[in-house]
């Protein structure tokens, strides 16, 4: 628990995202972005003139800071266990961009650095924090659906050969760990197995049929079983031009929905509510929605990553468990990882 009005907040990695969090951190009445680091120090500076921060080139100096009280990791995928472990060990709070690290046991390194030290751990999932999601969850778990038997998702996006070749760590298993599955497809994975309940069992095919001087897939397909018993697809890529929202399809003995970012397509049970109206009135098609990232990586907003701070600056102001900890944040690299596993091994895997 902090007894602060206000958290203090240091950003690692001065890419793209760290200006969305800057922008949604800027919006909170909690917390402060008071420092940026990069290895490139001229990035680091044009953040923290940009934000009214103090910019710096040395980690050590920055952790040492009085000011901060979180560390937000926004380097890329393959790097964040370092700058976590070494946040958590200096007694700082820790939050990380998606995917929390490359494979469940680098995430375990990361959660066991922050439990040893008696930090908060959070995983940046904004998908979670939009209303219909939490709506679609909250069914799930009633029972309108009847028996589950199909939780497909379903991750067209497009990015062009510019996109892999400017950045020289993307493509990469090393600092990417793995392609549209890993990068892009993460968000649409997770938001279906969180809502699902979790993936027991995934067999994937990979490919690289769009792109080239990438290591990773372009494309892939994976059949899943949940834990629920349900079946189900996932798609994912990043050579589908224009590039589609991600869509998320659920159908059971008893009703069906479809789920288009942040928008309902379809919301149909056999025991009509008068909820439901109300809901596809709200929720249904509607102007003034993001692009999702599905061929713009910079065309999202800002107000999930506000909702996910809000939620993490409380939680630790409260010492409760934030909404999207580091365990949750694990589920999906699990899963991804596994559909890897079983791409290399040519058979289903039980995801661990």
């Amino acid at each position: 628990m902090s007894s602060k009005d206000s958290l203090g907040i240091g950003i690692v990695g001065c890419g793209m995202i760290s200006e969305f969090q800057s922008q949604a951190i800027g919006n909170l009445p909690n917390a402060r972005v008071v420092a940026y680091f990069d290895t490139v120090a001229d990035m680091a500076k044009a953040r923290a003139e940009q934000h009214g921060a103090t910019a710096y080139d040395d980690y050590e100096r920055m952790l040492a800071d009085p000011n901060l009280d979180i560390v937000s990791i926004c380097t890329p995928s393959g790097s964040h266990l370092d700058p976590a472990v070494q946040a958590a060990a200096a007694g700082k709070h820790v939050m990380v961009e998606k995917p929390v690290e490359i494979t469940p046991e680098r995430v375990d390194g990361i959660i066991d650095a922050c439990k040893k030290s008696g930090v908060v751990l959070g995983a940046i999932f904004p998908r979670r924090f939009q209303e219909p999601s939490r709506i679609l969850k909250a069914v799930v778990e009633s029972g309108r659906f009847g028996t589950i038997t199909l939780a497909d998702v379903y991750i067209k996006w497009y990015r062009t050969q510019a996109y892999y070749d400017k950045g020289g760590w993307r493509g990469t298993w090393k600092l990417d760990g793995g392609g549209a599955l890993m990068n892009q497809g993460i968000h649409g994975i997770d938001l279906l197995q969180w809502v699902m309940g979790g993936i027991d069992e995934v067999q994937g095919m990979t490919a690289t049929l769009g792109h080239e001087r990438i290591e990773v897939e372009d494309t892939a397909v994976a059949s899943v079983r949940f834990k629920n018993g349900a079946l189900g697809v996932i798609e994912g890529s990043t050579s589908c031009w224009p590039g589609a929202k991600i869509r998320i399809e659920i159908g059971g003995t008893r009703g069906s929905v479809v789920l288009e970012d942040e928008t309902i397509l379809a919301w149909q049970f056999e025991d009509e509510v008068a909820e439901d109206a109300e809901i596809r009135a709200k929720f249904g098609p509607r102007e003034g929605l993001s692009g999702g990232g599905a061929s713009d990586p910079s065309a999202i907003d800002s107000e999930g990553h506000r909702r996910q701070f809000e939620d993490f600056v409380g939680a630790i102001q409260a010492g409760k468990t934030p909404f999207c900890d580091g365990n949750e944040g694990r589920n999906s690299v699990a899963v991804i990882t596994s559909i890897y596993r079983s791409v290399k091994e040519k058979r289903p895997v039980k995801v661990t």
